[in-house]
């Protein structure tokens, strides 16, 4: 199959071992992965806050990056963009766009994944083998648990994981307190439920938290920083992609 990857922003900016182990995992099962090399940003941020018009550029260039027939999936390591782009992109086009764009949209939202339902739901695969002898806990981000529906999936992921110690996350459906802008314009509030998920980590004695978008994970992260809890956080692709053969190295051990 040939696959579309989709980096996203804090892919790009912050986060690319996601990406780039995105597109390990997908060529190790034997998919043909292309980058388009224009892609930017979804315009998920700007209609969080209300700015409906102004995304339609961003998203008439992800119709056209990622209409290509043979363009079999468009597949991104975050629920909250694959979320934009299924639902968002939608309503974006309907009220602001013109004919063209409105068909662009449906083609490519009829083929956009989340990584981990692709794996399941198109692949039907669970164990894409993957080995990481760690004791993880994981996290359901809100737009792959509310908008997406993703269930299970990322845990038949995990769960499939050679050597891995999966432990069960207390009040894991709990919202980590990030939600893109939230954080910024309610500060307070975001971070006594950021201090609830920390809690909630901590009680387990996992060496890695993981989910499946990489901005909760830094929201997550920065806070376990913070008060040296010694849990690392790290995306869902990054476990998937590690092997007997090229495991998962933690960068403190590289410094």
């Amino acid at each position: 199959m040939r696959i579309g990857l989709f980096a996203t922003c804090l892919g790009d900016t912050l986060f690319p071992e996601a990406v780039k182990s995105t597109a390990v995992l997908l060529a190790r099962l034997g998919h043909d992965v292309v980058f388009p090399p224009g892609q930017t940003c979804c315009g998920q941020m700007h209609v969080n806050t209300g700015y409906q018009r102004e995304p339609v550029p961003l998203v008439r260039n992800f119709a056209e990056q990622f209409g290509d027939a043979s363009i079999e999936a468009v597949v991104m390591p975050s629920g909250s963009c694959a979320g934009s782009v299924r639902h968002q992109h939608e309503i974006v086009a309907e009220r602001y766009g013109d004919a063209s764009l409105r068909a662009g949209v449906a083609t490519v939202k009829a083929k956009t994944y989340e990584l981990s339902e692709f794996l399941v739901d198109v692949l039907d695969a669970e164990d894409v083998g993957a080995y990481f002898p760690h004791r993880v806990t994981y996290h359901p981000t809100c737009h792959s648990l509310r908008m997406l529906r993703v269930g299970d999936k990322p845990l038949k992921l995990l769960r499939a994981v050679d050597s891995i110690d999966l432990v069960e996350l207390p009040e894991a459906d709990s919202c980590c307190g990030f939600g893109g802008t939230f954080a910024v314009k309610n500060a307070e509030t975001s971070t006594a439920m950021l201090q609830d998920k920390m809690r909630n980590i901590a009680g387990t004695d996992a060496e890695v938290c993981t989910a499946g978008d990489s901005s909760c994970l830094m929201h997550i992260g920065g806070g376990l920083s913070r008060i040296r809890s010694g849990t690392r956080t790290l995306h869902l692709a990054q476990i998937l992609s590690a092997t007997r053969t090229s495991p998962y190295v933690p960068t403190e051990a590289v410094r």
